[in-house]
C-alpha cells in the first residue's frame, strides 16, 4: 500500500469513530409527564419529581429524559397531549387524574404513574392497592377519607357556625366522591351544608358571591387540579367576602389561605419519581403496590385568622404541623 493510500485510508476510519461511538451509546430513556393543569403554579412538584428519580439513579440530560405536557386546565386538550407523548415512545407517563384517564385510553402497555386523591380500585384504575394488575400503579391521597376530618376542624375553628358551604369542581369525578364524603359525615353530626360547584374561573368568582348572599360561615374547598392551579384566587376571593375556608392542601396556606389538612403534595410526586426510577430499572407497575399517606399536614395561617376576626383555638395549635405567624 503506498502512503498516500495508508493515509487516506488512516483518516477516513478516525473520521468514523465518533459516528461509530454515538451509534453505540444506549437510547436515553424517555418519561412522559402528563398535566390537566397549567405549568406556572406547580415548579415545585416537578423538582420533587426530578428528586425522587435522583434516588433512583436517574439525572434529568443524564440519563433520562422528561418530555412535560400541560394543558392548562383545558381537558379536551388531554387526549392530543397524551397521544404526542406516546408518540416519543416514552418507558413511562406520569400524570394527575384527569390526565391518566387520557393516558391509559391511548395506551395499554406503556407504564403509567399516578398521583390522584381518590380511591383508584373505586375509579377503575387497578384491581387492587396491593397488586394493581395491568400497567397502571401510583399514588392516592384518599382525599374523599379526609373530608370528614376537615369539616370538624373547621367547626373547631369557627365554633356554632349554622352553614358550611363546599366548593366542588364538578367536572372531575374524584371531587363528587369527596363531596358525598363531606355531605354523609355532616348529616351524622347535623351540620347544614351548601353545595355549589364551579368548572373555570368565571364560575369561581360567581361562587364565592352565592356563598357570601347565602351568608354560609365558612366554606369546604374540596380539592381538584383546577382549583390547586388558581388557589392564590381561591383565597382572595375567601379574603374579600371574609369567609373562613378550609383546603385540602398545604399549598393554599402557604399563599394566605386559614388552614388546610391532607398528605404533602410535594413527596406524593417524590414518590413518584421513585417509582418511575423503579419502572426504568426494570419493575413492573402490576406488581408495585399503591402507595398511600401514613402522615398528614396541618397547616394554619395565624395571621390570615386574626384578619377574619376568629381565635384559633389551643387545641388546633397543638395538633397544628406548621403555624404561620
Amino acid at each position: 500500500m503506498r502512503r498516500r493510500e495508508f493515509i487516506a485510508l488512516f483518516g477516513s476510519a478516525t473520521a468514523a469513530w465518533p459516528l461509530a461511538a454515538r451509534a453505540q451509546q444506549p437510547v436515553m430513556p424517555v418519561i412522559g409527564f402528563l398535566r390537566s393543569t397549567p405549568e406556572k403554579p406547580f415548579a415545585h412538584i416537578v423538582a420533587a419529581f426530578r428528586q425522587g428519580l435522583k434516588e433512583t439513579g436517574f439525572v434529568e440530560g443524564q440519563n433520562v429524559a422528561i418530555e412535560q405536557r400541560w394543558a392548562d386546565n383545558r381537558l379536551d386538550q388531554l387526549p392530543q397531549l397524551a397521544a404526542d407523548l406516546i408518540g416519543r415512545q416514552p418507558a413511562v407517563i406520569v400524570g394527575n387524574a384527569p390526565a391518566v384517564d387520557a393516558a391509559r385510553s391511548a395506551t395499554a402497555t406503556i407504564p403509567i404513574v399516578f398521583v390522584i386523591g381518590g380511591d383508584p380500585v373505586a375509579l377503575g384504575l387497578v384491581s387492587s392497592l396491593n397488586r394493581p394488575g395491568g400497567n397502571l400503579t401510583g399514588l392516592t391521597f384518599f382525599g374523599n377519607r379526609l373530608g370528614a376530618k376537615r369539616v370538624e376542624m373547621l367547626r373547631e375553628l369557627v365554633p356554632g357556625v349554622a352553614v358550611i358551604a363546599t366548593l366542588t369542581d364538578a367536572n372531575f369525578p374524584e371531587a363528587v366522591v369527596e363531596l358525598r364524603a363531606v355531605e354523609e359525615a355532616s348529616r351524622t353530626i347535623g351540620q347544614k351544608i351548601m353545595p355549589v360547584n364551579a368548572s373555570n374561573e368565571r364560575e369561581i368568582d360567581a361562587a364565592f358571591a352565592s356563598i357570601a348572599q347565602a351568608g354560609a360561615g365558612a366554606l369546604v374547598v374540596i380539592g381538584s387540579p383546577l382549583f390547586t392551579s388558581k388557589s392564590q384566587m381561591l383565597v382572595a376571593l375567601s379574603a374579600r367576602y371574609a369567609v373562613p375556608a378550609i383546603y385540602d392542601l398545604r399549598d393554599y396556606v402557604a399563599v394566605g389561605g386559614l388552614i388546610s389538612y391532607s398528605a404533602s403534595f410535594t413527596d406524593a410526586y417524590r414518590q413518584a419519581g421513585v417509582y418511575a426510577g423503579r419502572i426504568l430499572k426494570g419493575a413492573k407497575p402490576s406488581e408495585l403496590p399503591v402507595l398511600q399517606p401514613t402522615t398528614f399536614e396541618l397547616a394554619i395561617n395565624r395571621k390570615t385568622a386574626r384578619t377574619l376576626g376568629l381565635n384559633v383555638p389551643q387545641s388546633l395549635i397543638a395538633r397544628a404541623d406548621e403555624v404561620i405567624e
